[in-house]
């Protein structure tokens, strides 16, 4: 009896000269993104926009630019324009390439390692813009620099095309479009709204300096620009928006310091403003990068604040023998700052930059803030007698939130019992590893929640909506009862110096509210709390949000609940395979094949490409010239149509065929009028519409092909036959014209109960 080849003993790996590797170039960049990015999940990506913009503010901090326009375009990709001095472009004396070329694919190549071209700069590890190329699919790197226009493009890190000259200019500057690379990250999609809200912090750190920010986004035809004059007090006025505030004047700090023994300047710029509420907020910045993690100059900060404050109050006879002195947390109870510092050679905890290891500058910002902050309390001391007496009454309600704690804790052990009695517990036995408590919306849906638990599974229904602890003063959050009853069912202890994650008694703590409108008020609410109060928990990841499905989606017996539209649409044209066909001709497609049809088709439909141009006219464009085209003219006015007797004509030669044909256009026709897609123009005799097309295209193309779909018949735009695309459905018999007809006949299946929930309840 033979033996089968998968019983077959392994041999075991070895390990030897063979099995060592070397990352050349780029190389380990894309084998380990993590290490140079953070992650591959959403922040990873927005990375790769930071790191480009970022290079441009170092312009702007050596006084080179003045105008940063970052563009979310609808193929995907960013681009990153400034008016600065331009990448270098001449040849590397050590390397004989471009410098363009060394900078885009060299790791640790940049000119701030040494302080001729950067005094100050956040790019420090001449990595930046290299990894970005690394992990894009394609980048572009156009520069205006010494009169001309130079041009590189690159593939996944490699250089695609030599750098060429494009023509003459009097512009200077750079610019950077990227398409991250799909098979990179998780997700593809560039969020607007974070993109804004860096820009915007960026527009206020660099509001000194006359910066402004423009970000377009093709994808919803928006346009907004950004600039602060005032910069640091504008940025804290934002902060402060719709709070009260102890008075109206901002305190503002901007100082340099030299160091004798080196020569270097070291810039400190703060701004800060007390309001009424009961949680700091402190922002940090190093060279414009948000240092989230804080750093020296935010330990030289606060204790620069506690001196000050404290020296202040003993000066004026704020503190009497009697009182306790105010910590740290009491003196920045309600205080709103920003501390921006620039530093010439920083010193980072890894690539992402989001803690300041520099010994110095800790001395630095204490010496500068605490002088300034002296002075000002002395010229404006209702100001200074007002953040004091906040203090003081911090402090009295921390020491009455602790007597509160003291005093539970004495009423649970004459009790004999430390949990909440409304609180469903888990069985007996579950380990804490395997625990979960739901915090839910009321009796009923705590009975709801009760009645579908496993045994690993602790139910706390919660009465109303929690206090909202971002406008509470401590003592009052610890005598609210639901708060009690959560911090107690919890089982660490109330705020950081009381936490002990060992007395944990869940390892998941999942907040399971409705899906309406008062659902959401008490999520946040809960959020609020365990951010502001528990925020270990939130930290070491135990707090979870339970989502609640959109729609059951049912057939007959068997039913699915899905989560997002985009799985509604999936579902309805998937769910029960088998009373699905598809029929062309004499073909038919059914079960997996069909599915894996209608997945793709689904994926096309939503490049934006499909519905301004149509995927059948720009394949048939690329079977005629063997390559995607590069632009589409849209030929608007009458005499540009007449000219050449066609409504749009498409490109295939880059920039430089686009050049070449406004230039012959431009000379047989008087003040030619050229617009981009996204400029809108009455009198545009011609628009540009710039055609990216992903790999990802070509992919999900190559599996319908493979699939034996007729890809001419995949919209309206180059179909020439009629409605003879068989569709069955759920029983019913439907015909299309096209693929994507078909797609949309299919998700119309009235075979289907569809049910839409209101939440959990």
């Amino acid at each position: 009896m033979s033996k089968d080849n998968n019983d077959e003993p392994k041999k075991p790996a070895t390990y030897d000269e063979d099995s060592i590797q070397v990352l050349e170039g780029l190389e380990a960049v894309r084998k380990r993104p993590a290490m140079y990015i953070g992650d591959t999940s959403n922040a990873g990506l927005h990375h790769l926009v930071w790191e480009v913009v970022d290079n441009s503010v170092d312009e702007a901090l050596q006084k080179r630019c003045n105008l940063i326009v970052v563009t979310l375009h609808e193929d995907g990709s960013v681009s990153v324009l400034d008016d600065g001095a331009g990448i270098p472009t001449g040849i590397h004396p050590k390397l004989g390439i471009p410098t363009l070329e060394v900078i885009l694919t060299k790791l640790h190549a940049g000119g701030k390692f040494e302080k001729g071209g950067y005094q100050v700069s956040g790019g420090l590890h001449g990595v930046g813009v290299s990894v970005v190329n690394a992990l894009s699919e394609r980048l572009e790197a156009t520069v205006y620099r010494d009169g001309k226009i130079y041009r590189q493009t690159f593939a996944r890190g490699s250089k695609s095309m030599e750098m060429e000259v494009l023509g003459e200019t009097n512009k200077h500057g750079t610019l950077i479009r990227f398409l991250p690379d799909s098979k990179i990250f998780d997700t593809d999609e560039i969020r607007h709204e974070i993109v804004h809200k860096r820009l915007r912090e960026l527009a206020y750190l660099m509001g000194t300096f006359g910066l402004t920010f423009e970000l377009h986004d093709e994808r919803t035809d928006s346009h907004e620009t950004l600039c602060f004059e005032n910069g640091l007090v504008d940025f804290v006025h934002h902060l402060n928006k719709g709070k009260e505030t102890l008075s109206d004047e901002v305190v503002y700090i901007n100082r340099d310091h030299v160091d004798e023994s080196t020569g270097a300047t070291y810039g400190v710029e703060i701004a800060l403003q007390y309001n009424d509420g009961f949680n700091e907020n402190l922002y940090s910045f190093v060279n414009n990068i948000n240092t989230h993690e804080g750093g020296t100059h935010l330990s030289g900060f606060k204790t620069a604040l506690t001196r000050t404050l404290n020296a202040f109050a003993k000066k004026n006879g704020l503190l009497k023998e009697k009182d306790k002195v105010p910590t740290g947390e009491d003196l920045r109870e309600g205080l709103t700052a920003v501390i921006s510092v620039k530093v010439p050679d920083p010193q980072f905890e890894s690539q992402t930059k989001i803690r300041l290891g520099n010994r110095e500058v800790e001395g630095i910002v204490n010496t500068i803030f605490g002088e300034d902050l002296r002075d000002f309390l002395e010229e404006r001391p209702k100001t200074g007698k007002a953040i004091f007496d906040k203090a003081m009454q911090a402090a009295r309600a921390r020491e009455a939130a602790r007597k509160a704690r003291d005093t539970i804790r004495r009423k649970s052990a004459m009790e004999n019992s430390t949990l909440p009695l409304k609180l469903v517990d888990c069985h007996r036995g579950t380990s804490r590893q395997e625990a979960e408590l739901f915090l839910v919306e009321g009796d009923s849906a705590g009975g709801t929640a009760v009645s579908g638990r496993a045994s690993f599974q602790a139910v706390l229904p919660l009465r109303g909506k929690i206090l909202n602890v971002e406008k509470a003063p401590i003592h009052k959050v610890m005598d609210h009862k639901e708060i009690e009853a959560i911090v107690t069912a919890v089982g660490t202890g109330f705020l950081d110096e009381e936490f002990d994650e060992e007395k944990l008694r869940y390892s998941k703590i999942v907040i399971m509210t409705d899906a309406d409108v008062d659902g959401s008020h008490i999520r946040t609410l809960l959020l609020t709390f365990f951010y502001r109060k528990m925020p270990e928990l939130v930290k070491r990841g135990h707090v979870y949000v339970a989502q609640p499905p959109l729609y059951m989606i049912r057939k007959g017996e068997k039913y699915v609940f899905v989560h997002t539209e985009a799985e509604r649409e999936r579902a309805v044209t998937s769910f029960g395979m088998d009373s699905l066909s598809l029929r062309i001709g004499e073909t038919e497609w059914t079960g997996n094949d069909l599915q894996s049809a209608l997945d793709v088709l689904r994926q096309l439909k939503r490049w934006p490409l499909v519905h301004s141009i149509g995927l059948s006219e720009l394949l048939r464009q690329k079977n005629e010239h063997s390559k995607w085209p590069s632009h589409r003219l849209v030929l608007v006015s009458s005499r540009v149509r007449a000219s050449r007797d066609l409504d749009s004509l498409f490109l295939f030669g880059g920039d430089r065929e686009l050049e070449e044909v406004l230039a012959k256009t431009r000379s047989e026709m008087a003040d030619l009028v050229v617009v981009t897609s996204h400029e809108s123009r009455t009198d545009a005799d011609i628009i540009v519409e710039t055609i990216h097309v992903p790999s990802r295209i070509d992919e999900q193309v190559e599996r319908l092909r493979a699939l034996g779909l007729p890809l001419h018949r995949l919209d309206g735009s180059d179909v020439g036959v009629g409605s003879d695309i068989q569709i069955k459905a759920g029983g019913e018999q439907k015909t299309a014209s096209t693929l994507f007809e078909a797609l949309d006949r299919f998700a119309q299946r009235r075979d289907l109960k569809i049910t839409r929930f209101k939440g959990l309840s």
